[in-house]
């Protein structure tokens, strides 16, 4: 039996995405796991640390200084650590191999230095925060679409059930 390798892109906890996303990504798993074994390495992102307003930088770079970022807040990486645990457990009991890999890195580039260091055949994304604006989608310059010019129809991405507020991506 062959073994495919999936990068799984999470933000959120994996049955909460699982719950809200078509195809969500535990059903997707356990189809393509009843042909073919899986190694899924779980990227768990901990963006939530805390960045500096854009007009705080407007206003340093105004008087040529440059401002001390704020210090990261050890609560979004073990957020993210525990998010990652989890789903690496959900993986593990529907049968497919896991680990894990928490980043502080934005998505896109996250994605990007995990994908060049390893080979994957597939990317889920399970995570709300790639939206970019309306005009970035409008002109497919959202991190969606950059993603989609690498991977094409190996990127998988959670798109929310009707009634559920989550992630759409523009296409």
């Amino acid at each position: 039996m062959s073994v495919r390798r999936y990068l799984l892109v999470l933000d959120m906890d994996l049955l909460a995405a699982d719950e809200q996303c078509d195809p969500g990504p535990i059903g997707y798993l356990a189809g393509r796991q009843e042909h073919e074994a899986c190694e899924v390495a779980v990227l768990s992102l901990a963006t939530g640390q805390p960045h500096l307003p854009a007009m705080e930088m407007l206003i340093f770079a105004q008087i040529g200084r440059m401002p001390l970022a704020p210090p990261p807040d050890p609560g979004v990486s073990a957020a993210a650590e525990h998010r990652m645990n989890r789903a690496m457990h959900y993986l593990e009991v529907i049968g497919c191999e896991a680990s894990g890999i928490i980043s502080d890195e934005d998505p896109v580039k996250a994605m990007r230095f995990e994908t060049r260091a390893r080979d994957y055949d597939a990317v889920i994304l399970a995570t709300g925060r790639l939206g970019g604006s309306w005009l970035a989608r409008l002109l497919h310059l959202d991190p969606v679409h950059q993603l989609r010019r690498r991977w094409g129809k190996s990127l998988i991405v959670c798109q929310p059930r009707p009634g559920h507020d989550a992630y759409t991506p523009a296409s």
